[in-house]
């Protein structure tokens, strides 16, 4: 059985940083390839019920993105070979300056950014920051998309784009079928990588989808299991590991 690229999705700080350290080494020991972790955000648009709870669970306790760029920290210093990616919103990066943001995040051991809310060809320069700080920016492509605007991203010349399977939010139930194949080569058209994520839960999902992916992307379904877990550290481990073991086709 052939072992399936994941990145995998976690909340900083959720529900604390030390059992969110606990999922990002449950994920690793699952087999994740990549970690993807969000900067809680007060109004995450792109993020289902799941993520948007967690996100707001963590605001509460007054987490600031600097208590996020250290948890990161001891993430990459834990596991200095697996990719971590930032994925937050515009308005975080773009407050503090696109370029002091960018250096600080490649100092925590971020190796790329995720930031839906700002387009590709209006990113406010969070490319050339990303780059300058020996960092990827890592577009988002959507089915709404126009044919010419997602041709205009393919030809764009990024290394990788997260290709998001469907419109609306993160969490909800997506078959993969025909027409998300069709769209995967479109974004796949101009040479990057794809990552392909929204809405995967399960083995089957995930054995659809990674042909025509580099990576598949979860993020919500763990997300809702470190909530079911969160009082409970040895499941929460054990639970976390088990679905990424699904995910990467290591068991059924």
């Amino acid at each position: 059985m052939q072992k399936i690229k994941l990145m995998s999705h976690l909340v900083a700080g959720y529900p604390s940083d030390t059992l969110a350290l606990t999922a990002a080494r449950a994920l690793v020991a699952g087999g994740a390839d990549i970690l993807e972790i969000q900067l809680p955000f007060s109004d995450p648009s792109a993020d289902g019920p799941a993520i948007q709870t967690a996100c707001t669970e963590v605001l509460s306790r007054a987490y600031k993105t600097s208590d996020g760029l250290s948890f990161i920290s001891r993430v990459h210093a834990e596991f200095p070979k697996i990719p971590i990616y930032l994925m937050s919103y515009g308005s975080l990066v773009y407050t503090p300056g696109v370029e002091h943001f960018c250096e600080k995040a490649a100092n925590a051991g971020v190796s790329g950014m995720i930031i839906p809310d700002l387009p590709f060809d209006f990113d406010e320069g969070l490319t050339k920051s990303c780059v300058s700080n020996g960092m990827i920016n890592i577009p988002v492509a959507a089915p709404s998309m126009s044919d010419e605007r997602l041709s205009l991203l393919a030809s764009s010349g990024f290394p990788y784009i997260y290709a998001a399977l469907r419109t609306g939010i993160t969490g909800s139930d997506t078959k993969i079928d025909e027409k998300t194949i069709d769209f995967l080569e479109k974004v796949a058209r101009g040479g990057s990588k794809i990552y392909g994520g929204f809405g995967i839960s399960n083995g089957v999902q995930s054995r659809a989808l990674s042909s025509a992916v580099e990576a598949v992307v979860a993020g919500s379904v763990f997300v809702r299991i470190i909530s079911q877990f969160k009082n409970e550290p040895n499941s929460l481990f054990d639970a976390v590991k088990q679905k990424a073991l699904e995910l990467t086709g290591q068991i059924e």
